[in-house]
């Protein structure tokens, strides 16, 4: 009796999988629980308001020197998208938001291959990107705390 045999040429297992690769639900596991864990991380800010003093530990560098860092006000930021204000999230801090973005962008191309059966490495920054986003958050972090930029800081 030979085995059932599935589109690759592979033999298929009971769960309809191609021996030797996992099947859908085993291959969606990672971004799905990495949803979840962002889900619920927003979830938790938005209904735990940081516009309410003892909710959350101050920023040091701020609490310390007065100088907002790059994510002060990330926070802010994560509790307007979780109450759908793109708006109040991008004054709170714009760079977040953009984050926020990536971050969905990122993922979705992940959950797209690994549904697909793909290789679902995700992307392998060089030092010239390390760099450049080090410059990206310092020039952010300078300017937002220049009287010019003031509509950057939270």
């Amino acid at each position: 009796m030979s085995e059932p045999v599935g589109p690759v040429g592979g033999p298929v297992s009971v769960t309809g999988a191609v021996r030797g690769r996992p099947g859908p639900l085993r291959r969606l596991r990672a971004p799905l629980g990495t949803l979840a864990a962002v889900v619920a991380a927003f979830a938790y800010v938005g209904a735990v308001d940081p516009n309410e003093p003892g909710h959350y530990p101050v920023c040091p560098l701020l609490h310390l020197t007065g100088i907002y860092c790059p994510a002060c006000g990330g926070l802010r930021s994560a509790h307007a998208v979780a109450l759908g204000d793109p708006v109040t999230a991008a004054g709170a801090n714009l760079l977040a938001v953009a984050g926020y973005a990536a971050f969905a962008l990122f993922w979705a191309a992940w959950t797209v291959r690994a549904a697909r059966g793909l290789p679902t490495a995700g992307p392998r920054p060089r030092a010239v990107h390390w760099w450049a986003l080090g410059g990206l958050l310092l020039v952010f972090t300078v300017v937002r705390n220049l009287p010019f930029g003031a509509g950057l800081s939270p």
